[in-house]
């Protein structure tokens, strides 16, 4: 049996996009967890979503991973991002669009300007 930072570390690093999260991408378990996956599911990202609720280790794990002390935890290409006020911002700002487009991650830049259009 593998570690738990050594499953966190093959996960993050052979997907491109990757959320840990509380529930799943169609069931988020908290609401923060549910702005992230919100954002991403709309602007239709391809990510893998884990879901840190249904193991203790992981849970624990990804915050030692990260030096980030909460959930959800977004990852691109291998590199923490943030958890959800910092990917809110980014989303806001444009900094994620960009963020995506530079690692080649496709996603919907009309449906990310129509959030930024509605919280402008």
């Amino acid at each position: 049996m593998t570690d738990a930072k050594t499953r966190i570390d093959e996960t993050v690093k052979s997907n491109d996009v990757v959320l840990y999260m509380k529930g799943t991408k169609d069931m988020p378990q908290c609401g923060f967890s549910s702005r992230v996956a919100g954002v991403l599911n709309y602007i239709g990202v391809d990510y893998t979503d884990v879901n840190v609720l249904a193991d203790e280790e992981i849970r624990q794990g990804i915050k030692d991973y990260s030096d980030w002390p909460t959930i959800p935890q977004l990852y691109v290409k291998g590199e923490f991002v943030g958890g959800c006020d910092i990917i809110t911002e980014m989303t806001l700002s444009g900094e994620l669009d960009g963020m995506f487009e530079e690692n080649g991650v496709a996603f919907d830049k009309a449906a990310a300007d129509k959030i930024r259009e509605a919280n402008g």
